[in-house]
């Protein structure tokens, strides 16, 4: 199976005023394509700290981590940047649309960077809101959608450039339970069609939605 992740004894130290804290104490994890992974922990267990570096939103301070076998442990903020809109799609807790875009403009942001033509990232983008339930919604802005409708435009963002991955921080932590079940089976629905996920969260009904769950405390993953 093709690795997408491989995580070699990862620790990341943070260091405030003199007072260093291990958030990361060695963590090896192989994600492979197609997965559904969730990664669960309380506060302060290191699961944001961890996702933050499979993210490449943050470098460990030791280990390796190879992403689709490129070695981007310590790679500048340049090159982490064009890593993350090429292969990862973020979704959020707190959705972070765009107020003043539309719901159709709000997903096609990531697409300025690519290298395909824009005419062309604009049909794919009307094809996500039709997939997602909102092709009448198009031009509307966030204030004139539901949490659940403005979660949507998230994943819709997240889609838009084909990632290899699609990372989502507790994406139904603003949602009611109802919402928050159409939410997760939209991504059982992704990953069905090949989607890699990785679900970073705190609550394990969520993390049931998963293949596989792994748990982290104290900077360790337990199980």
């Amino acid at each position: 199976m093709k690795e997408i992740i491989k995580l070699e004894d990862i620790t990341k130290v943070y260091e405030t005023a003199g007072i260093k804290t291990e958030a990361l104490k060695g963590i090896s994890l192989t994600v492979y394509e197609g997965e559904f992974l969730s990664i669960m922990g309380t506060s302060g267990s290191g699961k944001t700290t961890l996702m933050n570096i499979i993210g490449c939103l943050d470098t460990p301070t030791s280990g390796k981590y190879y992403l689709l076998g490129k070695d981007v442990s310590q790679l500048d903020d340049d090159h982490l940047s064009e890593i993350r809109n090429r292969y990862i799609g973020f979704v959020f807790q707190q959705f972070f649309l765009i107020p003043y875009l539309t719901a159709l403009e709000n997903i096609l942001v990531p697409a300025v960077y690519s290298k395909e033509k824009f005419s062309e990232k604009e049909k794919e983008a009307e094809k996500l809101l039709d997939m997602l339930g909102l092709k009448d919604k198009k031009n509307n802005k966030p204030s004139q959608l539901s949490g659940g409708q403005q979660q949507r435009v998230a994943i819709g963002r997240a889609l838009i450039n084909n990632p290899e991955l699609i990372l989502a921080d507790e994406p139904t932590g603003a949602l009611d339970s109802k919402t928050a079940k159409e939410i997760m089976n939209i991504f059982v629905d992704l990953n069905k069609k090949g989607k890699t996920i990785i679900l970073i969260t705190h609550d394990p009904q969520i993390a049931s939605y998963a293949h596989r769950i792994i748990k982290i405390s104290d900077g360790k993953i337990t199980t």
